[in-house]
């Protein structure tokens, strides 16, 4: 017995060929004479016999996909069946492109079967023949296809036509529902279908804690199949007797809906699931023209086209949200019968789709995550530079390459840490100044541009922190005076003196160094948090004005650091904190991925808990407030540490919200 397939390098392709290995018979497979390495590489990899292979080489593109007359001639009345998976599945790709590619080459692949006077055509058809059908779609069904708009749709229902059309062979047709990877290994070659998902998934994972509950959409059902489940029943229905002329639904018989589908992969990736999922059909009330009119302002398509570039979701996927056909697989399980083939049920395999998506095709993967890449030859000015956060910051930074400028008050503290960076190899420049005196900060700005040039990078470090109740406050208004000035306007200031010459060569990035304070709105820090809030939204606004120049910001609500800073509360001795390194491991994050706010999860659930339950929020903030009392430095007894020892409830409950200032 004799087999010719096409697309044998596919990911279908390759797993049927897999199983046809295991009977008897030579297989041709055609290849472009440039994938030739490729299939070579492949069947090593997967241990296939090279003597039971003929490679024809050839070209889709051509008539009779270029294959020669000698081999034609050599094949003729040989081969029983002639497997037809070579297409173009790529929902982003021109019609032209797909035309020729599921069109012309179904064509041509008829017509060489026919030339080689196969037993039988076997075509790789989709679910996407159906179109957008709205109801149950039979086996038998073709003409009755609705919503074929779409490049994929009308390419893949056309090219099953020429099939249904063609009297010279005989033929079987296959119809497989979205294809994902293996079901017990979770291996697939391209990102595709759900995957498309994985990366808002992840997004979700890394800003919410697991167990909060999310909105989500419903959607339509979305019929999903491993690819092992497709190859091996195309191959036990091809070598079924008297079969030919039909058409199979390799398909889910009980298709989940979308919003079921992303909570599997949700539990799978450890992310929060979405609890509360709308359906989509209640939107449709509105005419068509209103959505249409609203979808087509510039504000709308420009936040939509953000949203969808930055979870990597092609447009045309949305379109399937509320995916309106289900199908009837009724001529598929009659031919599986007996046989022990049968669709796994996602929620056993989602873990290994998702791991393997994680190990080998998350794009985040991909992209130069070194810092190297990213600050080498770079000028970056860190501010409070000398210790801490920003000295731990520098380190890494002038370790990758970078111009590194650090600032800081104290000359001694400053210079000892840049000559140690010097001596490691560093490109490091010290400048001292007073961020909180203005002036000082136009003097560093102006030195620093005649010096430099240019800063490519502005990281706003330098700040003071005050732990002191309001009622200890009231004669003391130079506190929120003295955090306002340093922790905002030095800032601001300096922002504003190194702007110009950012938005001149469209580049540039700030970043600042926040609180997690700004989001839990902790007891105690009101000048503190106030001074850091003001930065905050001045950040906001400013993105909405720059983004468009090249200008990003980076708001990072940084959690509890165990510096000098807080070194006069004694009770932060024994509550989770991180080290500066840990801290300055956020501010590389900053750098190299350029988001607009990095905070942890729980400051995003208190966050979010204060918009939605603000009483309720208030309680807790009520009870950390007593629980946590004045220090006795706010008191102005540096002498009365002993009562500085906390107890097992002040203990457990900074474990609990860790990171938080109290």
């Amino acid at each position: 017995m004799a087999y010719f397939v096409t697309g044998a390098t596919g990911f279908i392709g390759r797993h049927l060929v897999g199983n046809l290995l295991k009977r008897k018979g030579t297989i041709h497979v055609l290849i472009r004479k440039d994938s030739r390495k490729k299939f070579d590489a492949l069947a090593r990899d997967l241990g296939w016999d090279a003597k039971r292979f003929v490679v024809v080489e050839g070209d889709m593109t051509a008539e009779r996909c270029g294959v020669s007359t000698a081999q034609l001639r050599a094949l003729k009345g040989k081969v029983k069946h002639f497997f037809h998976l070579a297409a173009l599945y790529d929902l982003a790709a021109s019609l032209e492109a797909q035309r020729t590619a599921n069109i012309d080459g179904t064509q041509h692949a008829l017509d060489l079967a026919a030339a080689l006077e196969a037993g039988c055509f076997h075509h790789t058809s989709s679910i996407a023949a159906a179109g957008l059908y709205p109801g149950i779609f039979r086996e038998d069904m073709y003409a009755e296809a609705e919503g074929l708009d779409d490049p994929y749709l009308r390419t893949k229902h056309e090219s099953e036509g020429l099939v249904r059309r063609e009297t010279r062979i005989k033929w079987r047709i296959y119809r497989p529902a979205m294809v994902v990877g293996h079901s017990q290994t979770g291996a697939i070659d391209k990102i595709d279908g759900p995957y498309y998902f994985f990366t808002l998934i992840k997004k979700l994972r890394d800003v919410f804690p697991p167990w909060m509950p999310m909105l989500g959409i419903e959607g339509g059902r979305i019929n999903i199949v491993p690819v092992d489940f497709v190859a091996d029943a195309m191959d036990h229905i091809a070598h079924k007797p008297r079969l030919d002329g039909h058409t199979f639904h390799l398909t889910d018989p009980e298709p989940l809906r979308v919003g079921e589908v992303l909570n599997l992969f949700c539990r799978a990736g450890h992310a929060p699931e979405m609890t509360m999922r709308l359906d989509a059909r209640m939107f449709a009330f509105v005419p068509p023209s209103i959505r249409g009119a609203v979808g087509a302002l510039p504000p709308v398509r420009r936040f939509v086209g953000m949203l969808l570039r930055d979870f990597r979701i092609p447009k045309q996927v949305m379109k399937f949200i509320t995916y309106p056909t289900r199908f009837d697989n009724r001529e598929a399980e009659r031919a599986l019968r007996g046989s022990g083939i049968e669709v796994p049920k996602l929620e056993d395999y989602a873990w290994r789709l998702w791991d393997y998506w994680e190990r080998h095709l998350d794009p985040d993967l991909f992209i130069d995550r070194t810092l190297k890449g990213k600050v080498r030859n770079k000028v970056v000015v860190i501010t409070g530079g000398s210790s801490g956060i920003g000295l731990a910051t520098a380190q890494r930074v002038a370790e990758a390459g970078a111009v590194t400028v650090i600032v800081a008050r104290r000359e001694d503290e400053l210079f000892a840490a840049r000559d140690a960076m010097k001596a490691a190899g560093g490109k490091v420049f010290a400048y001292t100044a007073d961020l909180a005196d203005l002036a000082d900060c136009d003097r560093l700005v102006q030195q620093v541009l005649t010096e430099h040039g240019h800063v490519d990078i502005l990281i706003n470090n330098a700040g003071r922190s005050i732990r002191r109740s309001i009622e200890l406050s009231y004669d003391r208004f130079h506190d929120f005076e003295r955090t306002m000035q340093l922790n905002y306007f030095g800032s601001l200031r300096l922002i504003m003196g190194f702007m110009p010459s950012m938005t001149k060569r469209r580049k540039g990035h700030i970043i600042n160094i926040s609180s997690i304070g700004v989001l839990a709105n902790s007891p105690r820090f009101s000048a503190y948090v106030a001074s850091k809030a003001a930065l905050d939204a001045f950040s906001r606004c400013a993105q909405g004005e720059l983004s468009g120049k090249g200008i990003s910001f980076t708001t990072i609500n940084m959690p509890l650091v165990a510096t000098p800073m807080i070194a006069p509360t004694k009770m932060y001795d024994s509550v989770p904190t991180l080290t500066p390194d840990e801290a300055a491991g956020l501010l590389v994050k900053a750098i190299i991925e350029k988001p607009s706010r990095i905070t942890t999860r729980l400051g995003v659930f208190a966050a979010l808990v204060n918009a939605v339950a603000p009483k309720a929020y208030e309680i807790v903030m009520s009870t950390a407030f007593e629980l946590f009392p004045d220090s006795a430095a706010s008191k102005g007894d540096r002498s009365a540490l002993r009562d500085e020892t906390p107890s097992q409830e002040q203990i457990a409950f900074a474990a609990m919200m860790r990171g938080v200032h109290w």
